[in-house]
């Protein structure tokens, strides 16, 4: 199947790249993920899932499922991992994604060459088995150019919806599970009505309360 995504940056001379993507950066509450995935080695067949792999937010969510299983069980190496609400207030969103993006490559398996970052800015990284930085690239709308970073996204947003869920069961008044903490209608107006919540960021509700 046809992709507008790229297998990997370095065609020519290929290096061990590792896509990175957000999910909930923007959001009024909770955590922000992070996800990371290295792709294998060789390009594969026009008909493998890989192909089928793309943005997140382009994706069903039984697509989305399907695809994170077998990103999971197919990639040379992956992790997620999120920074919570504290650090988010304390850092600020920025910080605590990239935060969250170092600790997450501190535990891969697969030492990355290249970090492919998606979004404008990330802050330079030193591999701890090495004492080295690691080159990295930042590639706005990434998702959109890079089979990795779209990979990325799946397991990021994956994991953080799933965890949405789970918090929502105690918070129904909210409609988390199906604004996912995004700032609707019902999520603004329900925080008006009934407050906020441990879960909430602070600094993301000041013009919201005054």
């Amino acid at each position: 199947m046809a992709s507008p995504l790229k297998w990997r940056m370095e065609e020519d001379h290929p290096i061990t790249e590792v896509g990175i993507d957000e999910a909930g950066r923007g959001c009024l509450m909770g955590r922000v993920y992070v996800g990371m995935v290295i792709l294998p080695d060789d390009e594969p067949p026009a008909d493998s899932l890989w192909w089928q792999v793309k943005d997140s937010k382009k994706l069903s969510a039984k697509k989305r499922a399907m695809l994170r299983k077998f990103i999971q069980e197919n990639a040379k190496d992956w992790k997620v991992e999120y920074a919570d609400v504290e650090e988010i207030e304390k850092d600020n969103i920025l910080q605590a994604t990239i935060q969250a993006a170092h600790r997450g490559l501190h535990g891969l398996r697969v030492r990355p060459k290249m970090i492919l970052m998606d979004g404008p800015y990330f802050r330079f990284y030193m591999d701890p088995t090495t004492d080295e930085a690691v080159s990295h690239i930042c590639v706005p709308k990434g998702d959109a150019s890079y089979i990795a970073i779209a990979a990325a996204s799946i397991l990021a947003k994956e994991a953080r919806d799933e965890w949405v869920s789970e918090v929502a069961v105690d918070h129904p008044e909210y409609g988390w599970e199906k604004n996912k903490g995004y700032g609707t209608k019902q999520h603004r107006d329900a925080i008006k009505e009934h407050g906020v919540t441990t879960h909430h960021r602070m600094s993301f509700l000041k013009n919201l309360l005054g």
